[in-house]
């Protein structure tokens, strides 16, 4: 159980990292922007433009900032190696990984931002939005509210997207290109996809027609009686021997008598077929026929291979057409 000290120095311990990581952001955001100023400065055009119409500030920044950048840029190194080794010894003490030496391979953006070399101070980058991503789940700040980062995101679906589909109109054209070649994939799909599950579809298919069968029974058995009595009364109207007998007396008392007893026994041979859909007997019945349909189904000729085939191919081919849809072009308009 968690005692209240033992919590406040959780607390107190959470926000001293909190404070730790705004401040290495604010330091990296300004070691990054130094870094593009005096990028911009070395260009000739930018150098002689800034010298043409503020000649104070250039000299200024060139005596100040420029001539003595490397030394401004080894004393961030020096703070963010610093800021590496702490969260090392802290990860280590924490116990945050398995084995003490992971931090540089998990970090590894800060151990090689910290190399005051060319393309590895682009990394710092890195450190800037894994901070951010950090701020985000702890809910001091909602990036997904800011215009850069909807900017940046819309893009970046739209170039996802494009990527993924090219991707996935080339599978699908070389599994076009495979069935064409291939001189047995129908035998092939017979024999090692469906046949060892023969068993298991039979049994599939019998238990489905079951069910179904049971389940549209008890919605609708009194349709069902109705209908059966309709046909049962229809049936008689038409019946010769019946229309003379109602010519008799009491005759037509003995029809109606009839007519009430045929569409009873009518009603109870239907009730007794559907009960006995669930016999063993039904069910063996119906799985001879499923398998009956399943090895038809299986039987393979140079046509049958043909037919299979082509489907294969056009079913392919809608889906690269499917994938060709642009979908961000629908969220545009």
């Amino acid at each position: 159980m968690t005692t209240p000290h033992a919590a406040e120095r959780a607390t107190l311990r959470e926000r001293l990292y909190l404070v730790w990581d705004i401040a290495m952001m604010v330091l990296i955001s300004a070691n990054l922007l130094l870094l593009l100023i005096d990028s911009l400065f070395l260009l000739p055009p930018i150098n002689a433009g800034l010298s043409a119409v503020a000649p104070t500030l250039h000299q200024a920044y060139d005596q100040t900032i420029h001539q003595r950048f490397l030394t401004i840029d080894l004393v961030f190194v020096a703070i963010f190696i610093t800021d590496v080794l702490a969260g090392w010894i802290l990860a280590v003490v924490e116990r945050r990984y398995a084995r003490w030496f992971y931090y540089p391979f998990v970090h590894w953006y800060d151990v090689l931002g910290c190399i005051p070399v060319g393309g590895f101070r682009l990394l710092r980058v890195l450190r800037v939005i894994s901070l951010l991503l950090r701020l985000q789940r702890l809910g001091v700040i909602d990036i997904r509210r800011w215009r850069v980062y909807a900017f940046f995101e819309h893009y970046y679906r739209i170039v996802m997207e494009e990527l993924s589909d090219r991707v996935a109109t080339r599978l699908l054209s070389s599994l076009q290109d495979e069935v064409r070649r291939s001189e047995d994939f129908t035998k092939r799909l017979s024999e090692e996809v469906i046949q060892p599950r023969k068993a298991a579809l039979v049994d599939e298919i019998a238990r489905r027609l079951e069910a179904t069968v049971d389940k549209s029974y008890a919605e609708n058995h009194q349709e069902v009686h109705r209908y059966v009595a309709a046909l049962v009364d229809r049936t008689l109207e038409e019946n010769a021997e019946l229309t003379r007998l109602r010519r008799l007396p009491l005759g037509d008392n003995v029809a109606r008598a009839m007519q009430r007893s045929l569409s009873d026994v009518a009603s109870r041979v239907v009730h007794e077929a559907i009960d006995g859909l669930r016999s063993p007997q039904f069910r063996s019945l119906i799985g001879d026929l499923a398998e009956s349909g399943i090895d038809a189904w299986l039987y393979v000729d140079q046509r049958t291979d043909r037919v299979t085939e082509q489907v294969l191919i056009e079913t392919l081919e809608m889906l690269k057409d499917e994938i060709a849809v642009k979908r961000w072009k629908d969220e545009l308009r």
